[in-house]
């Protein structure tokens, strides 16, 4: 159980369905790659993330079917071509999410063929009415007033009719209005769940790779990139068990969320590495000032024996900090950032090292 001062953290509750494919831990996870890379090399297939993720599966052994597919392509074509690693990929890793979205599809063309159903329906309906009125209009200028209780019928009947037309369109276009929240809704939070990590839901790798891109675009000064790793993780885990590793990643999580200013993003980049990026940052001694804020929050972490009060351990953080210069760029900002760090980790750990800044040449 781990303690700090704001509320505990929900677990998420809604998970990117393609993490389920890979509920390995980290050593299983190696012995997979260790059987899967040779595979690769020896069939001289290319090391991109659709190879991975194929070679991958076919190390666990547990889908035949790619399996097989897998060594007939290799036979036929002594290798791997990329149209049939697309089509692998497509029909096994990520088949679920191509069905939803296929579903979702059909969906959508249902409600707009209802909806065009129900607005001809209605339109026809108005056509019919306009008809019968002017019938019973020209009827109204006949002289035999005897006819008159039957013209006064048919005129309330189609104004009737034309009501009840109309009230059920009008039903129709809020149901569809219903169907279409719901599909916002849906879609909205697939391209959340494409920018999230799923334990820590702060932005994952890829996400915050484009918008450190977009910072360092808009201003290459004024952007602080600051990079944390807990300290000894791997004894959290091997002591306590992978399900308390992880519920310390969601806390340290939940530091830095608490943490942020306005304008600044997190991301878990990797493991137990975690980033903020400062896009409003004046100099290096704020950014510095920042991470020894969020060094002392993490700190303040206890792991505690369930139940109990009984401290079995605390938390803490090692942070490398970095200010963009003129020049800068994605791999030079994190680089340097890195370089700090790890200097940070040689030096003690648990502290804020940020190396002196000095001029990047431009490529």
């Amino acid at each position: 159980m781990i303690n700090d001062h704001s509320d505990d953290m929900s677990s998420s509750e809604t998970r990117a369905n393609i993490l389920a494919l890979y509920p390995e831990d980290s050593r299983e996870a190696a012995a997979l790659l260790k059987q899967a890379v040779p595979l690769m090399v020896r069939h001289n297939i290319p090391p991109n993330p659709v190879h991975y993720a194929l070679w991958y599966t076919y190390s666990k052994g547990q889908d035949p079917e790619l399996i097989r597919h897998l060594d007939r392509v290799v036979r036929d074509f002594d290798g791997c071509p990329p149209e049939a690693a697309t089509r692998l990929f497509r029909q096994y890793i990520i088949r679920d999410e191509l069905e939803d979205a296929r579903a979702e599809q059909h969906q959508v063309i249902n409600l707009v063929d209802g909806m065009e159903r129900d607005v001809s329906r209605s339109v026809q309906g108005s056509l019919t009415f306009q008809n019968r009125l002017g019938q019973c209009l020209e009827m109204l200028d006949e002289p035999a007033s005897d006819r008159l209780p039957g013209i006064l019928s048919e005129l309330q009947q189609s104004t009737r009719l034309m009501q009840s037309q109309q009230e059920h369109f009008l039903a129709q276009l809020h149901s569809a209005q219903d169907e279409i929240k719901t599909l916002r809704d849906k879609l909205q939070r697939a391209q959340l769940a494409a920018t999230l990590d799923g334990l820590t839901e702060l932005l994952n790798r890829t996400a915050f790779t484009r918008l450190l891109e977009q910072a360092l675009g808009k201003a290459s000064r004024g952007v602080a990139l600051v990079i944390l790793d807990i300290d000894h993780f791997k004894q959290f885990n091997d002591q306590y068990g992978h399900p308390l590793g992880d519920r310390v990643l969601q806390h340290v999580a939940q530091v830095l969320r608490g943490a942020l200013p306005a304008t600044a993003f997190a991301a878990r980049y990797g493991g137990e590495e975690f980033c903020v990026v400062l896009p409003d940052c004046a100099d290096l001694g704020s950014a510095c000032a920042f991470a020894e804020h969020l060094r002392l929050k993490v700190q303040s972490l206890r792991i505690k024996a369930r139940g109990t009060d009984t401290v079995l351990d605390t938390v803490t953080a090692s942070f490398g900090v970095a200010l963009a210069q003129t020049g800068d760029n994605l791999e030079t900002l994190l680089t340097r950032a890195d370089d700090g760090l790890y200097q940070a980790k040689r030096n003690g750990r648990n502290q804020v090292h940020a190396l002196r800044e000095s001029a990047v040449s431009q490529p």
